[in-house]
């Protein structure tokens, strides 16, 4: 179960309202087309490998912090909870994170070698997009205490940001509609979106984060 709500974090992540309105723009880095869906999906899929990388290895980076500090759980759990409480009232509104913020770029990526090294270098400037939900799912990472755990953790959220890419590389002519209708509805995405970080953090304080995954697994 915890890895079902890492996967929902990173489908979250990959609508949230500064990532999804600039998508069209980074599928034309791959130079689509008609004409061009296998070589859009190839560089698609190098550049979710690429931020993919990234991801896994701060997720190991923070499964051997939370696993050095494991004498102190109780400690990095209640840090690790209200920093994800302060990622939930960002996604509210309540406080401001100046951090999370989109970022622009422009450019044309050629070769599926390129798109691994453009979506390494990205994942810097994706992380102002789905910063909230990254920052929940490498507290999470932290606080199980495994480097294994920390890496699998960011591999499942990876995939759960990186499927719906690929899908609307291929398909994003066909998908406004549905963009569309996520971008009109906002105001009640993220308000539901920032509880679900709340009440993470609540439940990493409380130190039953782990148990509640296993009732609903």
């Amino acid at each position: 179960m915890q890895y079902l709500l890492t996967f929902l974090e990173g489908i979250i992540s990959f609508i949230s309202p500064c990532m999804l309105p600039m998508l069209p723009v980074y599928v034309s880095y791959f130079g689509g087309g008609g004409s061009e869906k296998k070589g859009v999906l190839a560089k698609a899929a190098g550049f979710v490998a690429g931020f993919a990388l990234v991801f896994v290895l701060l997720g190991c980076f923070a499964g051997t912090l939370g696993r050095l500090l494991s004498g102190y759980k109780t400690a990095v759990n209640i840090v690790c909870g209200v920093i994800v409480i302060i990622f939930g009232l960002s996604y509210l509104g309540v406080i401001r994170i100046p951090f999370f913020r989109g970022a622009d770029a422009a450019g044309r990526i050629d070769g599926v070698f390129s798109a691994v090294v453009f979506g390494m270098i990205y994942s810097v400037s994706l992380t102002p997009c789905v910063g909230a939900f990254l920052g929940s799912a490498l507290m999470v990472a932290s606080a199980a205490g495994s480097t294994l755990s920390g890496a699998l953790l960011l591999l499942v959220y990876s995939l759960g940001l990186g499927l719906p890419f690929l899908i609307s590389a291929v398909l994003i002519e066909k998908l406004g509609a549905v963009f569309g209708f996520i971008k009109r509805h906002y105001n009640v995405i993220n308000p539901v979106c920032g509880c679900i970080l709340i009440i993470v953090g609540i439940l990493m304080i409380c130190g039953v984060l782990s148990q509640v995954m296993q009732i609903f697994g």
